[in-house]
């Protein structure tokens, strides 16, 4: 009997090990007032020293918003939040024609984000509620 478990536990290490299942990029953390889901980018979640927590959001529109360049069908913001204060900045922010195709309406960066309270259902308070964990 020991040489049988030997044999099988030498035949099990030389088995290709199964590689884990890979985390999808975006995950869904909840929706705005409107109905429209928000996103995080679990890899870049990242809490600073100062409590400060770091991340990529996500908005997909569920019905396109008319502009004069085009329907924006989503938007994505480098944000840093403060779980302490429950207040939001935004590092940077992009707006999508076509997020598929890459074709940015509008990008934006701040030159020195400011942090202030997240309006009740936007993707900000979202996002909030789901990395500070309230």
């Amino acid at each position: 009997m020991p040489r049988l478990t030997s044999v099988a536990l030498a035949f099990a290490l030389l088995l290709p090990a199964r590689p884990a299942q890979a985390q999808p990029r975006w995950q869904e953390i909840g929706k705005t007032r409107s109905g429209n889901p928000v996103y995080v980018d679990a890899r870049s979640v990242r809490k600073g020293n100062d409590g400060i927590v770091n991340a990529t959001i996500r908005v997909v529109y569920t019905t396109p918003v008319k502009s004069p360049k085009g329907n924006l069908t989503a938007s994505r913001a480098l944000a840093m939040f403060d779980c302490a204060r429950m207040t939001f900045a935004t590092k940077e922010n992009t707006t999508y024609i076509d997020e598929k195709a890459n074709r940015v309406f509008q990008r934006t960066v701040n030159k020195q984000p400011g942090f202030g309270p997240a309006i009740a259902g936007n993707f900000a308070d979202v996002a909030l509620q789901h990395l500070c964990g309230k």
